[in-house]
């Protein structure tokens, strides 16, 4: 719902959109497309998916016609160069992309291509993969990681948004760990907190934040956005820049 609701998530994005460089393409990792091996979309027109089901009729309404980017396609290949790099031209855009980069560029004038999480692969996997995507970063490439630092739909409360205290202490750690750029501790994240298992029951919301990771540098400055867990899960966004964010 923060895709169309004027609430200040929505308005946070909005303004980073204005703020940030105004990037040649965006590469997104989204919680939303898990698939075997490593996949890239290539579709120059890619379809708004809409991967959810009991939201009101304006969310399922929504229509993101963002294009692809072949350049910023055949960068990823490259880059990813030992891994099998499947161009996949029938994947659309889910909501973990569109949902976001409809309020910061909702013009929908930003080419979008999407990468997708093999989750039978190891956290480490994931970083190192990330790691060789570093240099889109000095060619006008913004890299997007959308998922969630906590993520426990069972144990989730619309009734009640106030957040347990596992889910802030699990929060919290991961915040701490990113200020002091500990990626190792981030990697193994089982042992940040005793509720990790609880705060990350499954991996794909936490993998985006661990693309974010590989790319960043250590003179990179750190800002947290939406600081905000809402029952078991995480609002918190985190900027990772070189600090020409105006």
């Amino acid at each position: 719902m923060n895709a169309i609701e004027r609430n200040p998530f929505h308005a946070s994005w909005e303004r980073l959109g204005k703020q940030l460089p105004g990037p040649k393409a965006v590469l997104c990792i989204s919680a939303h497309w898990e698939a075997p091996g490593v996949r890239v979309t290539s579709s120059q027109q890619p379809e708004t998916i809409h991967d959810f089901h009991g939201f009101p009729k304006e969310l399922l309404a929504v229509e993101y016609p963002a294009h692809g980017d072949p350049e910023l396609v055949r960068r990823v290949s490259a880059l990813l160069h030992g891994h099998e790099v499947v161009l996949d031209s029938e994947r659309g855009l889910d909501h973990g992309a569109w949902g976001v980069l409809r309020p910061m560029y909702p013009a929908a004038d930003v080419p979008v291509v999407q990468l997708s999480l093999d989750t039978r692969q190891p956290i480490q996997f994931h970083y190192d993969l990330a790691r060789k995507l570093s240099p889109l970063r000095d060619e006008g490439f913004l890299i997007l990681g959308s998922g969630n630092i906590v993520h426990n739909l069972s144990a989730f409360s619309y009734d009640d948004p106030v957040a347990p205290a596992w889910a802030v202490e699990f929060n919290d750690a991961v915040k701490q760990k990113l200020l002091s750029r500990d990626h190792q501790a981030l990697i193994n994240y089982g042992g940040l907190s005793a509720h990790a298992a609880l705060a990350v029951p499954t991996v794909e919301h936490y993998l985006p934040l661990i693309y974010i990771l590989g790319v960043q540098r250590g003179t990179d400055r750190v800002e947290f956005m939406d600081d905000v867990v809402l029952s078991a899960i995480s609002m918190t966004s985190v900027l990772i820049s070189d600090g020409r964010v105006t």
